[in-house]
């Protein structure tokens, strides 16, 4: 068995002569958030969807548990654990929250997808919101729920991109200490993409600096922080 939850190993997507992702190697260990930092148009995404299954390799590989996942899409990634959010919110505006979690856990294939989707909103704080309609709900709720939808059937690795757009500083605060919850007591790993500096070196194990497709530095928050590439590109020389 892996010591590693996820392993993406010298992944490449080119378009033409463009490298959009050019040689990424990126691990997550079981219980371990690694946070993607780098300007707009860095790869950030295009890692994202090139775990998940949504764009094909130019080339490399990726292991999930372990086992080799790289010619499988997204559903069957999804089905093996592997479980993914996007900037937008997915939920399902006219249906009650409870509702749709439940449903999203009996795709899943879960047995008892009602306990399944009570165990979700529980942890995130939404069983008072359980029957009330998604598009009544604060925005900050509504991200909360699109968490939840990720969550159903206890993936082992959860990829979140910019989960706290749109947020206010408490909503952001929020999110994060559910996310920072969800390693320890569900063991989930998380690869999170987020433009909140904040929020990415107050709750990562790890930091991952993208450049132009490439990666630039990585390491523990206060190491990548006082890096001085980094310190001048993205965070500011007091910083």
């Amino acid at each position: 068995m892996s010591e590693f939850v996820l392993q993406a190993d010298d992944v490449a997507i080119h378009y033409g002569g463009v490298k959009a992702v050019d040689g990424v190697s990126l691990t997550l260990r079981r219980g371990e958030i690694r946070g993607l930092i780098g300007p707009n148009g860095a790869g950030k995404s295009t890692v994202i969807d090139a775990i998940t299954g949504r764009v094909r390799l130019t080339r490399g590989k990726v292991q999930l548990g372990g086992q080799d996942v790289t010619e499988l899409g997204p559903v069957a990634r999804r089905m093996r654990g592997l479980s993914r959010s996007f900037q937008r919110t997915s939920i399902f505006g006219q249906m009650p929250v409870r509702r749709q979690v439940e449903l999203a856990s009996h795709k899943m294939g879960v047995a008892d997808s009602g306990a399944d989707a009570d165990a979700v909103l529980r942890e995130l704080d939404l069983m008072p919101m359980a029957d009330v309609i998604a598009e009544d709900l604060g925005y900050g709720e509504q991200r909360r729920l699109d968490l939840a939808l990720a969550l159903v059937g206890r993936p082992s690795v959860l990829l979140l991109d910019e989960p706290m757009a749109g947020l206010s500083v408490q909503e952001s605060h929020d999110l994060a200490k559910h996310l920072k919850a969800l390693t320890s007591r569900w063991n989930v790993s998380v690869l999170l993409v987020e433009h909140d500096m904040d929020v990415v070196f107050g709750i990562s194990d790890v930091v991952t600096v993208f450049e132009l497709g490439r990666v630039i530095a990585s390491g523990e928050p206060a190491a990548v922080r006082a890096d001085p590439r980094v310190r001048e590109a993205y965070l500011g020389s007091a910083a």
